[in-house]
Formats: C-alpha cells, sequence, structure tokens
C-alpha cells in the first residue's frame, strides 16, 4: 500500500484536477498508439517531422501526468476509462476508494484483493 492514505473528502476535493490530467492523459496516449509505429518507420530517414514532434510531446504529456498522479498518492489504474484508485483506510484496515471517469464523486471502495469487481459503496 501507499504511504499516504486519503479520507473521502480529500479524495473528492481532488477529482478536477484529476479529471483535466485524465483529459490530457487520454488524448496523449491516443497520439501515442495512433503515431508510434509510423513515428519509429518515419524517423530514421527524416526525424519523424511533425508527426514526430506530436509524438514525443505526448509522451512526454503522459510522463508529466501519470508521475503527478503517482506524486500525490493516487493511483491510475486504467487510463482509458478513467479508473483511480486513492489508498484509505476503513475500519482500521487498509482499502482504496474508488473513483471512475464519469461519476459525481468517490462513492465505493474495495479492499487490496477485490478490485473494481469487488467495489462496495462507502
Amino acid at each position: 500500500m501507499a504511504e499516504r492514505e486519503f479520507t473521502v473528502d480529500e479524495a473528492n476535493a481532488l477529482l478536477p484536477t484529476i479529471v483535466e490530467s485524465l483529459g490530457r492523459i487520454r488524448t496523449a496516449r491516443q497520439v501515442v498508439l495512433d503515431g508510434g509505429e509510423r513515428i519509429r518507420r518515419n524517423a530514421p530517414t527524416n526525424g519523424g517531422g511533425r508527426e514526430g514532434k506530436e509524438y514525443w510531446e505526448a509522451l512526454a504529456t503522459l510522463r508529466r501526468d501519470v508521475e503527478s498522479l503517482n506524486a500525490q498518492g493516487i493511483i491510475l489504474r486504467d487510463p482509458e476509462s478513467g479508473l483511480i484508485d486513492f489508498p484509505s483506510r476503513r475500519e482500521d484496515r487498509q482499502v482504496f476508494l474508488c473513483w471512475q471517469l464519469g461519476e459525481e464523486r468517490v462513492a465505493f471502495w474495495h479492499g487490496p484483493e477485490g478490485g473494481f469487481s469487488g467495489r462496495r459503496p462507502i
């Protein structure tokens, strides 16, 4: 488990920033997935051009935003669905507060072994 533990209120307060970060992560991820092979093919002959620049900028964005979440103790489980876990404590045991992009607030939790399928309402 991570060192930091979040309360529901702390996790909810971070959601607007997380939503922005997830938007950048998802966009950058798509650029990388769409352009990666094409850039690798073209890079030896012309350095990748505009597409190469977009690709490397997308990689930098991914790294920056994912590392920022990590540094805050937030766990990005799935960038595409926007699945996030916040380490927490419930009834004196370690758990994860669970949130997914599109949900209004953090309203679920699960144990370390439960994952998304083991989500329970708070």
